[in-house]
């Protein structure tokens, strides 16, 4: 018996290491500091094994997915420049931005009918929405694209329903936590444009404009 109640404490810290780990990373990904992508690594590993010990193996699956992207964005942010340097924050075209749509309205419409169908998920598609558009939320993080924070903004919103209406009142308060975050980010990155020099794509910035994540991260 106490043995279990001592795993029992250590998955609660793992837990709330993670958790503190994911508001570190993100509140740092509003100020563009690259320790934010090791610190978001470390929270995804955490939250793989906490679902796979519970054997919630979709949630394990999607964190694994979000230890690739951590990955990626961390190369990305700082070798990912036109020199091989820093990237700088860039918007989307209006074209790349209707795709992204288009591949959200898509995405949730096939993951909420397999949840619905072959899982019998409650709120199917809601909760595919969430997990559709952080992944797209996350790659354009990592590509330092603003709008990857009115991703996360809609996320945000979206979950806070779906997690008060089940009432989990603690993830609820966490998330209205990541929805300031979400808004600081996109407020402080648009501040870092420079629409001259960059373009829609996050690859087309000039180095020489783009101010470095010390200078920004102040």
């Amino acid at each position: 018996m106490s043995e279990r109640r001592a795993g029992e404490d250590v998955g609660l810290v793992i837990e709330w290491v993670a958790t503190l780990c994911g508001v570190a990373c993100v509140w740092l990904l509003t100020r563009q500091n690259i320790w934010s992508w090791p610190i978001g690594l470390v929270q995804a590993c955490l939250f793989a094994c906490i679902f796979f010990d519970a054997r919630l193996y979709s949630d394990f699956l999607l964190h694994l997915i979000y230890v690739g992207l951590q990955l990626y964005g961390w190369w990305k942010w700082l070798h990912g420049g036109p020199a091989g340097d820093e990237l700088c924050v860039t918007r989307l075209g209006s074209a790349a931005a209707r795709a992204y749509l288009l591949i959200a309205a898509l995405g949730t419409a096939c993951v909420g009918y397999l949840m619905h169908r072959l899982a019998g998920a409650a709120l199917p598609y809601w909760d595919a929405s969430i997990l559709v558009l952080s992944l797209i939320a996350q790659f354009l993080l990592a590509r330092k694209v603003l709008e990857s924070w009115l991703f996360w903004i809609t996320v945000d919103v979206v979950a806070i329903g779906v997690y008060l209406s089940k009432e989990l009142y603690v993830t609820t308060g966490l998330y209205v936590l990541f929805l300031g975050l979400a808004v600081l980010g996109w407020w402080k990155w648009r501040q870092t444009l420079i629409p001259v020099a960059c373009g829609a794509d996050a690859d087309s910035c000039s180095a020489s404009s783009c101010p470095r994540t010390a200078d920004i991260s102040s």
